[in-house]
């Protein structure tokens, strides 16, 4: 019997630029590397902004700012260290992207860490540490953006990347699911508080957006499978999920806040 593969198994090519974000100051978190941080910040400048990466490692950060000002020479990047597990660190990104953007429009709150542990051989350091960073690293940042957003009268967006496990069960995801549910309850709860300073807060929740940084953190084998189970039998690329957090970030939501939209094409 021939298996058979859907007509979308193949990744198509990058949708172009719209200008949906044409002149806006965007602020991307855990942005270098290969994953969904510095794909949603290469969207945001083919979407017309001007952008402002951090991450924790400087050396990659660096290149990720320049890559961006290379492919978009017209348009300005900047780049600062920070560590969301620091609250100094984080406060001080905003002021900074503030003062070197000249004003934040959208900040895309896209740290986190995973990895594959069961439970019952979970430690308390390997929970503690990935709820604070992908938690309460999301939880500091929207913090520090919204005491921002409240002081200046233009208001702004957030996104916040989750995950459907979020909502599904995995093996040895424990850790990772419980803070990625986490994030979505927070979009939920800091949306009606952010309402108050014209701020719109949602959360994107992929299924799978296989890149290099992932495949560090879980086997081969376990992402094969997961891809397989897919409707479209494939992860997602990362400029899928990217051009979703990118519509989030722009004028065509303007009626949408507290939600949280899965990038998904899995089975039920």
């Amino acid at each position: 019997m021939t298996e058979h593969k859907s007509p979308l198994a193949v990744v198509p090519e990058e949708t172009p630029g719209h200008g949906l974000l044409k002149g806006k100051k965007v602020v991307v978190t855990a942005a270098a590397g290969t994953g969904i941080g510095f794909s949603a910040a290469r969207r945001a400048a083919l979407e017309g902004a001007d952008v402002l990466v951090s991450d924790f490692h400087e050396r990659r950060l660096g290149e990720a700012r320049d890559a961006l000002a290379a492919e978009f020479p017209e348009q300005q990047f900047e780049a600062i260290t920070c560590n969301v597990q620091s609250t100094s660190d984080v406060d001080a990104l905003i002021t900074g992207a503030a003062d070197t953007l000249g004003r934040i429009d959208v900040l895309i709150n896209n740290a986190g860490l995973g990895g594959e542990c069961e439970l019952v051989d979970m430690s308390d350091e390997d929970w503690d540490r990935v709820l604070d960073i992908t938690l309460n690293g999301t939880f500091r940042a929207t913090r520090a953006a919204l005491r921002y957003f409240r002081d200046v009268p233009h208001g702004g967006v957030i996104v916040n990347n989750a995950s459907v496990l979020g909502w599904r069960a995995q093996r040895a995801q424990a850790h990772y699911a419980a803070a990625k549910a986490g994030v979505m309850a927070l979009t939920r709860s800091s949306a009606i508080e952010g309402a108050d300073h014209g701020v719109r807060i949602n959360a994107v929740a992929p299924s799978l957006a296989r890149h290099k940084f992932l495949e560090k953190s879980a086997s081969a084998e376990l992402l094969d499978d997961l891809a397989s189970k897919e409707a479209f039998g494939r992860a997602a690329d990362v400029w899928e999920v990217a051009a979703t957090i990118a519509m989030l970030a722009s004028d065509y939501t303007t009626y949408l806040t507290g939600e949280v939209i899965s990038i998904s094409s899995q089975r039920a």
